[in-house]
């Protein structure tokens, strides 16, 4: 969408800052005037800070009076649906409109004028005498077109050394010039030969991209089983996307899952597409937020804050398996980047896929009432089948004291390793051990600044906090008698399990997968590269193996405790467990043998544990939702978490109690509330916690109910009130 609101020198231009203000400000325009929607630098007080042209001021100012914008940035404006989306995503998540435009401006130097670095094209002299290793590194200039290159990334791309490209420099067969460092993106080819598609893939492609050709909004849900080959499915989409000049999104819910799927992309593409990560360097988050504005990047594969990119014509959005929680939003400004998905391609008219073996209740739901379209692919890609599950029934083990693998799970996995095949067990508990206790007193060491127990991470000796990162060593004495050597570890983790497999089969290769045991995402994707490649014989994880790995060796996984997830009062508890046992018997059999799932279990009659054995993902969902249609909760209903935190716990108490009386703006559009109650994890970092829940029909108008219910509530210095939209967790 074109700007269309220029403001002379001199006129009262909105300005909107990432400041902790409750308006945007009214500035007078620079020399040589700005539009709606440019990048502009203004004085706050003695700082200068960033900010974005919002439209007309407010007034109420003599034009003398104000200050003028100090400069315009040489930046892409950003454009009205861009506005519109940080707007209504501000209102529905009741975020201040600041803090949403701190999410979209998170690059470093955005004030920076363009830095340079050394490059390398042709020249206009030939070499004084041909080698092989000269030929590779002309030849590599020649089919990029001229593209310019950098010492390092010519010598990597033709596969020489660092002399080579020295000596052609010298000889003036190629020149090194000055460069802007925040160049566009080497350009994908969507022409290029993908994969074979099966009957159904190609199916489902076809519909894909006649919706992209058509054009406009809509949200698909792509629903395949483990394996079905959701991927290349969707990025056959892409293809349409790039073909149409638009660009393409898609996200993901690990980094660890990155490079697997970026070197897939280059193998279809011909090239590498950008990363927008947590790993990702500071000079590169610069250079991939201003070539997203100037069209200068195609393919953008990222965490959920890529959603906040600004892109310049933004056709297509993969969300990839969908359902998985690392979507929500916990801290800061709280959101589902699934939904936030949604909402930005109805904006910008572009296209969703939702893709996921085991779809969120919500998508759905969604899909069942129209509101998104649905493809399904119920086969396996080639000649790879699903998975037989059975149930160990743990009631009738006889193990050990601190073992937990079954005599069945045990002679499965020997069996599987006699046939040169790999067996993965599955853990969803990080560290050694949950809880440490003495056992002279029953004291569990606890965080010092958390009401939650510490973790043993033996591995790194020490104990850690998950809510607030906090560790120190692992203490031989009991910090509450001080009786020496009557620490115990109570309870599995991943690392104990490895142990205990260590044990169990002492002549296997063990590699262990969890998300705090890998230093850099490079380490954790050469572990799991070489795992793939046969590398080790048995794999310990936790949830990350659950996500998209392929392991062709594997027709075994055995989920030591199936029935952990289950615990709780969470309403999603039932969901999420049967997504995440799914998921991971999925990794079994994904070649030609078929691949067995054993899940360990003391409740293999409950309805959940039922459903995954017998497959009926269909009758899972179906006996799901009319459980929430009758409790009104969603997506059959709504749902919103009010956390009240503060040093003081009688006073944040107080104001729980202050809020849940004056309820009248509530009980106007028939909502209700429930609580105060201390949260489940009642103090984190030294804060103390109190939840209120607040529950409405789906159609009444919440949002606007709660920022009045809230709004008249005065907040003492150091306490803060959270309101979570859609709460996902309840912690």
């Amino acid at each position: 969408m074109p700007q269309t609101d220029f403001f002379a020198p001199g006129a009262v231009v909105s300005v909107l800052t990432a400041q902790p203000l409750d308006r945007p400000l009214d500035y007078r325009a620079p020399e040589g005037g700005c539009m709606t929607g440019a990048f502009v630098e203004v004085p706050l007080g003695p700082r200068k800070v960033i900010g974005v042209v919002w439209g007309p001021g407010q007034g109420g100012f003599a034009p003398a009076r104000l200050r003028e914008v100090i400069r315009v940035l040489d930046v892409a404006p950003m454009r009205t649906e861009m506005q519109e989306f940080l707007q209504r995503a501000a209102d529905y998540t009741l975020t201040p409109l600041p803090a949403m435009l701190r999410l979209a401006t998170r690059a470093p130097g955005l004030a920076d004028p363009p830095a340079m670095r050394r490059v390398l094209r042709p020249g206009p002299t030939p070499p004084d005498r041909w080698t092989d290793a000269r030929r590779r590194v002309m030849a590599v200039l020649g089919d990029y077109g001229g593209l310019a290159f950098t010492p390092t990334e010519l010598a990597e791309a033709a596969g020489v050394s660092a002399g080579v490209i020295k000596g052609l420099v010298k000889q003036g067969a190629i020149v090194e010039e000055a460069a802007p460092r925040d160049a566009p993106f080497a350009r994908l080819e969507p022409d290029l030969p993908g994969k074979t598609l099966s009957a159904d893939q190609a199916a489902a492609a076809t519909h894909l991209c006649a919706g992209l050709r058509q054009g406009g909004y809509a949200t698909t849900l792509l629903r395949g089983v483990t394996g079905s080959g959701k991927t290349e499915v969707y990025l056959e989409a892409v293809a349409e996307c790039l073909r149409q000049g638009r660009q393409a999104l898609v996200l993901l819910p690990e980094i660890a899952l990155t490079a697997e799927f970026i070197t897939r992309v280059e193998q279809r593409f011909g090239a590498r597409p950008a990363e927008w990560h947590s790993g990702v360097t500071m000079t590169e988050r610069r250079r991939i937020w201003k070539m997203a504005g100037q069209g200068g990047v195609q393919l953008v594969v990222g965490a959920r804050s890529a959603l906040f990119l600004p892109f310049r014509d933004l056709g297509l959005v993969i969300v990839d398996e969908e359902h998985d929680n690392s979507y929500k939003q916990e801290d800061g400004v709280l959101y589902n980047a699934r939904d936030m998905a949604v909402l930005r391609a109805s904006i910008c008219g572009a296209r969703v896929v939702l893709a996921s073996a085991t779809p969120s209740l919500e998508s759905w739901a969604n899909a069942e009432a129209g509101k998104y379209e649905k493809l399904v692919l119920s086969d396996r890609y080639g000649a790879a089948v699903m998975p037989r599950i059975g149930v160990i029934d743990m009631r009738g083990e006889k193990l050990p004291a601190n073992r937990w693998v079954s005599a069945d799970l045990r002679a499965a996995v020997t069996e599987r390793l006699a046939r040169g095949e790999q067996a993965m067990l599955f853990i969803n508990r990080r560290g050694y051990a949950p809880v440490t206790l003495c056992r002279a007193c029953g004291h569990q060491i606890g965080c010092d600044h958390c009401d939650a127990r510490m973790v043993e991470h033996r591995f790194l000796k020490r104990l850690v906090c998950h809510q607030c990162g906090e560790s120190k060593p692992i203490p031989t004495a009991c910090p509450s008698c001080e009786a020496e050597g009557r620490l115990a570890p109570v309870g599995p983790g991943v690392e104990r399990l490895s142990e205990e497999a260590a044990a169990l089969f002492p002549e296997a290769r063990i590699a262990t997968l969890s998300s705090d045991m890998h230093g850099t995402a490079r380490a954790l994707k050469a572990e799991i590269e070489s795992i793939a490649a046969g590398g080790a014989d048995i794999v310990i994880g936790t949830q990350l193996v659950a996500k998209g790995h392929n392991f062709p060796l594997l027709t075994l996984v055995g989920v030591i405790d199936a029935d952990l997830g289950l615990q709780g009062s969470d309403l999603r508890a039932a969901e999420h467990t049967f997504q995440l046992m799914r998921q991971v018997a999925g990794r079994a059999g994904r070649v030609e043998a078929q691949g067995v799932a054993l899940l360990q279990s003391y409740q293999p009659e409950h309805p959940v544990i039922r459903a995954i054995v017998a497959g009926d993902e269909e009758g899972f969902w179906r006996a799901e939702a009319a459980e929430r249609r009758a409790a009104g909760v969603p997506p059959y209903g709504r749902m919103a978490g009010i956390i009240l935190s503060g040093p003081d716990m009688e006073q944040v108490f107080d104001l729980g109690n202050r809020l849940a009386r004056d309820d009248v703006a509530l009980r106007r559009v028939g909502a209700r509330v429930y609580g105060p109650a201390p949260a489940p994890i009642a103090r984190i970092r030294g804060r103390h916690r109190v939840r209120l829940l607040v529950k409405a029909d789906r159609a009444a108008p919440l949002q606007a109910a709660l920022a009045e219910w809230t709004g008249a509530l005065r907040l003492p210095a150091q306490v803060r009130l959270a309101v979570d939209i859609d709460p996902q967790s309840f912690y």
